[in-house]
Formats: structure tokens, sequence, C-alpha cells
């Protein structure tokens, strides 16, 4: 019998020291208004008063209490009563289950106001009302708000785990959320607002608004339109109201900036390059064509020569004026040189008189022509014709000076004219004297003169 009471006690003391050693896991919260503190292992109160700025509004001071704060004129007196409970759990120290009473009397002494059991509830930052003293759970606790934390102690068959489904009053406009606490309705979302279609619902903490949507503005009781042409005109040029609005327009010549209310000048000589034929002007709302001298203007955009020789030149009396493609030139009017000549205009002959004239061309007429610089080749420029016409004679024609760089080309069209054919194109400004020479011969050899045609070629300056 004495063994086996020996072996009774044994296995008794193995089983309470099994149970002093055993560990658990607890899952527990620290409510609203609470936060872990990992020195003292428990749950204490947050003083909202100094974390939370401009806590309490309208020259009203802000009083900690558990769980919350309270907010009260500058002139109440506050009594707190510190009883703790005879039997103190680990969370009552700092938790919302210590009981505190607190009576705030204003200074005039009259119109007082007293509260008691202000444990039980206290105000929250965000509005409404939060409830304390049955929502703390033991020392088991989170490192933030609404965020669990693991804690490894001896398991504790007295601990009260936390009620999630308790029930606390919100104000208007308030509901409890899944933490137990009561937060904004938001009635704009839910539909639950009575805004007209014509207006904007704005949620508000606890409530909501009914406005005017931008661009309009109340009358009565519906939203009309404003003219923000009339009211408040910003475009800088042209201002057109729209339902809710109003748009900027530009006159020509501008656009709009990125402000959508200023104008800046377009610049049209950098949309094209085709606007004016030689060069543009860019101008405030507008542009303008110019020309090189020589030129002017005509229809707004494309040059046109000057004829120098209609209006003013510096020719002498005894020279010719001869216009071309951007300017004039002054030509002597007798252009014979001995031993020929003058018979009619620009008509030199050399007389069969004179012994040195059986070697020359029998006469040299004097032509003068203008062409474009860049002309397009081939082309032709000029033709030549015989002015007499003998029986039973041949006309061959040939350029005879003028043509080193092989610029022209004469082609015969009949037996008494020629085609001078421009085979490379020229740039000017540059003047060309090319001798185009018609050789007249009798059929049967007897009878041989020539002509020559002073062709004075004078090349523009521009393509136009």
């Amino acid at each position: 019998m004495m063994l086996k009471a020996l072996f009774l006690t044994m296995l008794t003391l193995a089983l309470v020291k099994s149970q002093d050693t055993e560990e658990t896991i607890t899952y527990t919260q620290c409510t609203d208004g609470y936060e872990w503190d990992p020195v003292r292992q428990q749950c204490k109160d947050i003083d909202e008063c100094d974390i939370v700025p401009d806590a309490c509004k309208g020259g009203m001071k802000c009083v900690n209490h558990y769980g919350g704060y309270l907010c009260l004129p500058k002139t109440a007196q506050i009594i707190v009563n510190n009883e703790q409970p005879q039997q103190e759990t680990p969370a009552a120290a700092e938790g919302v289950g210590a009981t505190a009473n607190a009576a705030a009397t204003s200074g005039a002494g009259a119109g007082g106001m007293a509260a008691s059991g202000m444990a039980a509830s206290a105000v929250m930052p965000g509005g409404g009302f939060v409830a304390s003293a049955a929502a703390v759970a033991g020392p088991e606790v989170q490192t933030g708000r609404n965020n669990f934390v693991i804690r490894r102690n001896p398991a504790d068959p007295q601990r009260i785990p936390a009620n999630p489904s308790h029930r606390i009053q919100c104000a208007t406009g308030y509901e409890q959320s899944e933490h137990n606490v009561c937060q904004d309705i938001d009635e704009c979302t839910a539909g639950t607002h009575n805004c007209r279609a014509d207006q904007v619902c704005i949620n508000l903490r606890g409530s909501f608004a009914c406005q005017c949507p931008p661009g309009y503005q109340k009358r009565g009781e519906q939203c009309v339109d404003i003219n923000e042409c009339d009211a408040s005109n910003q475009c800088a040029q042209q201002c057109y109201n729209i339902l809710g609005s109003f748009i900027c327009q530009c006159n020509q010549g501008y656009e709009l900036s990125s402000d959508r209310l200023n104008c800046e000048d377009i610049d049209e000589c950098r949309t094209s390059s085709y606007l004016c034929q030689y060069q543009c002007v860019n101008e405030p709302g507008k542009f303008s064509c110019m020309c090189p001298q020589g030129y002017q203007v005509v229809r707004s955009r494309t040059c046109q020569d000057i004829n120098e020789c209609e209006t003013t030149n510096e020719c002498r009396e005894d020279e010719m004026c001869w216009n071309y493609h951007g300017g004039f030139r002054c030509y002597p009017r007798n252009p014979c040189q001995d031993p020929y000549i003058l018979t009619s205009e620009n008509r030199c002959v050399c007389p069969v008189s004179s012994a040195v004239c059986r070697e020359l061309p029998q006469s040299i007429v004097y032509k003068y022509m203008s062409i474009r610089s860049d002309r397009s080749v081939p082309s032709d420029i000029f033709q030549i014709q015989a002015t007499t016409i003998y029986a039973n004679t041949i006309n061959t024609f040939r350029i005879k000076s003028g043509n080193e760089n092989g610029e022209f080309y004469l082609r015969q069209t009949s037996p008494v004219s020629a085609m001078l054919v421009l085979v490379k194109s020229l740039s000017g400004p540059r003047e060309y004297i090319v001798d185009l020479e018609m050789l007249t011969v009798n059929s049967i050899g007897t009878f041989r003169t020539s002509s020559v045609l002073r062709l004075t070629i004078i090349v523009g300056p521009f393509s136009f």
C-alpha cells in the first residue's frame, strides 16, 4: 500500500509540473484608444490630447480619458476618483477596465453639468462614441491598432476573451464598424441622400450636403447655369458660354495656349514654305509676303517684275533701256562699230565699197532677251529668220560664238529659219552674248554672203 501511495504522489506532482510549463498561443487585441506597452506587457491608454492636433475646437480644452478624450470648457473643474478594484487584472492598470468618476462644473456656477462613469464611454476623434469597459481583453494585445500579435505565455484559465459582438451606440450619421468603432455613413455612395437630380451630393462627417455642380448657381430651389462670359470673362479674345462652363476661342491668326484662356500668335511662315513666292514675314495675327528688289507683290503672295524702263531709269539719252527679270540695263542706241554703220534700229551694215567688208558679215543685228534663272531644259528660247530671200539659194545656220560651254543648240526649222535651244540650266544674274550666223550661197556657188544676229541673253537672279 505504501508503494502504491508513493506512486500516486509522484504521478500527481508530474501532472502539476506539466501544467505549469504548458504554453499556449493566444490572440488578443487592444481596443481603439489603447496601445500595447511592451515594457509593462499590457494595454495602456493613448493620450489623444497630446498626439491629435487641435483635438478640441471653439476654445474648449482637451481632457484625456480612458480610451478617448473629452472637450470641456476651459473654466471646468475636473475631479477624478482613482480608486482601483481590490483584485486588479493585468489589463486593469492602464486599460479601459479601470473605473473613474468625473464631474465637470462650469466656472460661472450656473447651468452645471456632471458626468459619471466616463470609463463606460468616451468621445473619439472621428465622431460618435465607443464602448470601452467591456471591450478589453487581457494582456495579450496588438502592436498597432486593429493588428494582432502572437505572444507565448503560461496558460491562464481565468483570461476573459474580447467580445467582438458587443453593440455600441453611435451618433446620427454614424454606424458601428466591424472593429467596434463608429464610422461615418457615406450617404452619397449609399444613395440615402435626398439631393435633386441637378445637384451634387457632398459627404460630410455625420451628414451630407447638396450643392450645385461647377458652373451652376442656386436660384431658389434650382441650379441655373452661370454665364461666365458676362460674370467673369477670363478669355483673352472670344468667350462662348456653354451649360456648366465656357470655352475660349481666338481670332484668325491666333490659337489657344495651353491654359485654354489666352491666345498665341500663329507663325504661319513656319507652317508652310509655299505661302509666299519669295519671303514670308510673320506679323501679330497674320503674315505678309515680300519680294526682292526689282519685283513687286501681286495678289498678296506672288512677285512680279517691275519694268523700270517704263517707270524710272538712269539711262542717258544716247542709251536705250532694256528691262529684264529683276532689273534693267542701258545699252547704246548705236551699237555699230567701224566699219559698220547704223542703217535702222539695232541694224549695222558693212558697206560693200569698203575692202575690209569682203571678209566680214554683211550685217549685224543686235537683239536682247531675258530669261528666268534655273529655267527648265531643253527649252526653245529664240527664233532666227532670214529677212531677205533669194532665188536658188541655200541658207545654213550656226552658233558662231558665245557657246563655249555648250549651253545652247541651234536647230534649223526651215530653209529660212532656225531655233535657239537652251540645253543647260542657267543661274543668274548673268549675261550671255551669242552670235547666230546665217550663211547664204547660191546653187552654183558663185554667190556667198553671211549675216549675224548678236543676241544678248540676260539671266535674272530668281526663278520668277
